[in-house]
């Protein structure tokens, strides 16, 4: 690992630590422009989201009445209460071709946004050490009076997420606090994540604060186009 990413796993808790455990749980409430120009308005309630720490798997509940997802990056499904299959669709990330940012979602293309983002963003930084992984140091943002180191990292084919390319930038603390990218599956339209707020789970510090803006020139975030929203809570390792 090249020494910024060192450094960022060993502030967030370490990979020793991380490899320990098998999952996460935590609380979501979620927000923002986005759904409603997907078709698919989000209400507040809170939902439990848990995601396995090294495969890409992860299920919110409840999705619907009694109904959670099942999320790995070659399929997504909807489950009843007692497992039975109500919905699923393979190969899900074709069925995005030619969608731009206000392409209307079915429950199915809304499970699989939400399971591939929460595993990535629940992962971070620890992702980034996995097999397949590229990651090199890039310049710094300057947000205010601070300096925020950036990492680019390249996404191995295998695992699903908001682009290929996607960039983390941390503080002097070597804590992340944001998070930049392209979402492909909705005309690829860039954003940048603020996150803030840790919270120190088991020796783990985890954000508890997600926001994520439309991103305009010069990398600058445009503060008025809230695109998501992400509070959580609750955490527990498994």
């Amino acid at each position: 690992m090249i020494p910024l990413l060192t450094d960022a796993i060993e502030a967030h808790g370490g990979l020793n630590r991380w490899k320990s455990h098998h999952a996460l749980t935590a609380t979501i409430v979620s927000g923002g422009d986005l759904w409603a120009l997907k078709g698919v308005p989000q209400d507040p309630v809170a939902r439990t989201m848990r995601v396995e720490l090294h495969r890409q798997w992860a299920s919110v509940a409840p999705f619907g009445t009694g109904r959670h997802t099942d999320f790995t990056s070659d399929r997504i499904a909807i489950l009843a209460a007692d497992g039975s299959l109500v919905a699923e669709r393979s190969n899900p990330r074709s069925s995005f071709a030619r969608h731009d940012l206000r392409t209307s979602w079915d429950p199915l293309h809304r499970a699989y946004f939400n399971g591939y983002a929460l595993w990535t963003y629940l992962t971070t930084p620890f992702l980034l050490a996995m097999d397949g992984f590229e990651v090199e140091e890039i310049e710094p943002w300057r947000e205010g009076a601070e300096t925020w180191r950036g990492l680019r990292a390249t996404f191995p084919a295998k695992i699903a997420s908001h682009s290929s390319e996607q960039d983390f930038y941390f503080g002097e603390d070597m804590l992340i606090r944001r998070h930049d990218y392209h979402v492909d599956i909705a005309g690829s339209f860039p954003a940048a994540q603020y996150v803030t707020d840790p919270v120190n789970v088991d020796g783990i510090w985890i954000p508890t604060r997600r926001r994520a803006y439309l991103r305009g020139d010069e990398l600058k975030p445009m503060l008025d186009t809230l695109m998501v929203s992400i509070d959580l809570s609750d955490f527990r390792f498994g």
